[in-house]
């Protein structure tokens, strides 16, 4: 009888291993490594677009100061 009691101890332990902890180790690192990669790409994304706006910047800075300042000077009111 004692041997009996300990194959069902071990089956339910190997049950329990390989169909609940294993599968749930392996669904975490999957998804912690999906998010960990979409993080990259989004800082990839934010890092050109502080490039592209960094660039872009410095084009217009340069242009607004070689131009002749043209026409009248307009005053602008605030609107409540």
């Amino acid at each position: 009888m004692k041997y009996v009691l300990y194959a069902l101890l071990i089956w339910f332990l190997y049950q329990f291993i390989f169909k609940l902890v294993i599968p749930v180790y392996k669904t975490t690192r999957t998804i912690k490594k999906g998010f960990r990669e979409m993080q990259e790409k989004m800082n990839e994304q934010y890092r050109q677009q502080q490039d592209q706006s960094q660039a872009a910047g410095t084009y217009t800075d340069n242009n607004r100061s070689s131009k002749a300042p043209a026409g009248d000077y307009i005053d602008f009111e605030e609107v409540k």
